[in-house]
């Protein structure tokens, strides 16, 4: 009997990568960092884009499973830090899903030309959070039209964005002055707790490895998926991020509403009928995120719990489609209970302030994985590996401490006050305050569920 010819070509791995990781709510805060960006882009995609691409290639391609990374560290350190891991790459999406929660109701505002009171704003929140939870019960969460149509939004606004500022700034000046100083890079400590959205958005890249049995050549394929793929976004988000510059000085760009309100500035309209239809497009691409990454995040805590490494809750299943909706609901309860708590924040900030904590806990569940690679190279070294990372001894400890010292630091400036001044407390301190909760909630899941090992 022939066998089928596989079919996933380049150009398709490449187009499920760009799908699964460009998300367009990260345009603004890459461009509240200002000028400089365009330094750190560059520069963080030859110290962390490329040995992380590497290093999930070899990974991916090797441990093929529905863990993902949660896997990966368990197999090198044990289920206690495979707890962690599961842990903290499942509460970040309910974070994640709370701060583009609190962005509708501004957006039902542009939309509709109606001002909406806290009562209404919070009801608003909570209908975008059931739904997403709702929908994420049934198989349709994982359809490829959804993925794909939020892709195509999302890249749209961002080019457009892009487009109309190119125009703008040939026709009536930028908002921001363009000169070799200004691109150099920027220590300034605010600008630097922007970075982790970058390396933010140049991780999840690994989910291309799950593709690797339909490829026809996956130890070229994936590698270079994941390259181009981080190039090709990096390239988009700079083009976004280049339209908010020279429609809003960079100072005053919201990491909320910067997209729309360049919108508005570049099209010299606060209501009309483009604005409408960015803002309801913006809106589309929201569902379209949490639609898209529920399913992966919720098998993953599904997967761990089914393991022992995560409570009993997230194991639930929906029959006849065992579909994860014990992780699902609690994503509601979470976001619910974030968005409730929000008045109270001493940051009104309130996407930037969840969002941020969702990039922290997101970017802490990939520490390990760095190590992790380099131990499984030592104590399973018989496995066959489709892809391999080649070089010397050396070279691999350079390809782990680069990346996991970039995260690192990002998790120093993004989480942690750096300057205690009232306004620098005001606005770290929840960040700092929810990091150390939701970390020692992890430490309690490890001594009930007696995790020794």
């Amino acid at each position: 009997m022939d066998k089928t010819k596989k079919k996933f070509s380049l150009f398709s791995a490449i187009l499920s990568v760009i799908c699964v990781v460009f998300v367009a709510e990260a345009a603004a805060p890459v461009a509240a960092i200002g000028n400089s960006q365009y330094f750190w882009w560059l520069f963080l995609l030859i110290a962390f884009l490329v040995p992380y691409g590497l290093i999930s290639s070899e990974l991916g391609t090797t441990y093929i499973g529905d863990g993902g990374i949660y896997d990966w560290v368990t197999k090198a350190y044990g289920h206690r830090w495979g707890s962690r891991v599961a842990w903290y790459y499942w509460i970040n999406f309910p974070l994640w899903l709370a701060s583009l929660a609190v962005m509708c109701p501004e957006l039902i505002t542009i939309i509709t030309n109606h001002e909406l009171g806290t009562f209404a704003s919070l009801i608003i929140q909570l209908i975008f959070i059931w739904l997403v939870v709702l929908i994420s019960f049934y198989p349709i969460s994982d359809s490829i039209w959804i993925l794909n149509g939020a892709a195509v939004i999302k890249m749209f606004l961002a080019l457009a964005v892009g487009g109309l500022g190119i125009y703008v700034a040939l026709t009536r000046g930028m908002a921001n002055e363009y000169t070799l100083p200004s691109l150099l890079p920027s220590f300034d400590l605010n600008s630097l707790s922007f970075i982790s959205v970058i390396i933010f958005n140049l991780l999840g890249f690994e989910v291309i490895c799950t593709f690797a049995e339909d490829m026809e050549n996956p130890k070229k394929q994936i590698p270079q998926a994941i390259i181009i793929g981080g190039l090709v976004i990096a390239a988009i988000y700079i083009f976004s991020a280049f339209g908010i510059g020279v429609a809003i000085p960079t100072s005053e760009i919201s990491t909320s509403s910067g997209l729309i309100d360049s919108i508005k500035l570049l099209l010299g309209s606060s209501s009309g009928i483009f604005v409408k239809i960015a803002a309801f497009l913006f809106l589309l691409t929201l569902f379209g995120n949490m639609i898209s990454w529920s399913l992966g995040v919720n098998n993953t805590a599904c997967y761990a719990s089914e393991n022992g490494d995560m409570p009993k809750v997230f194991a639930k299943k929906k029959k006849p489609n065992p579909m994860p909706v014990g992780a699902a609901i609690m994503n509601g309860v979470v976001a619910t209970i974030v968005v409730l708590v929000a008045p109270i924040l001493p940051n009104q900030d309130l996407f930037w302030s969840f969002f941020s904590l969702n990039l922290v806990m997101f970017l802490l569940s990939y520490v390990p994985v760095f190590p992790a690679f380099y131990k499984l190279r030592k104590i399973d070294p018989e496995t066959p590996r489709p892809f391999k990372v080649g070089g010397s001894n050396s070279f691999l400890k350079v390809l782990v401490v680069l990346p996991m010292g970039m995260i690192i630091l990002s998790l120093i400036f993004t989480a942690f006050p750096l300057q205690f001044d009232a306004a620098a407390l005001a606005d770290k301190l929840p960040i700092t305050i929810g990091t150390i909760i939701f970390i020692l909630i992890g430490e309690v899941i490890i001594r009930i569920k007696k995790i020794k090992k």
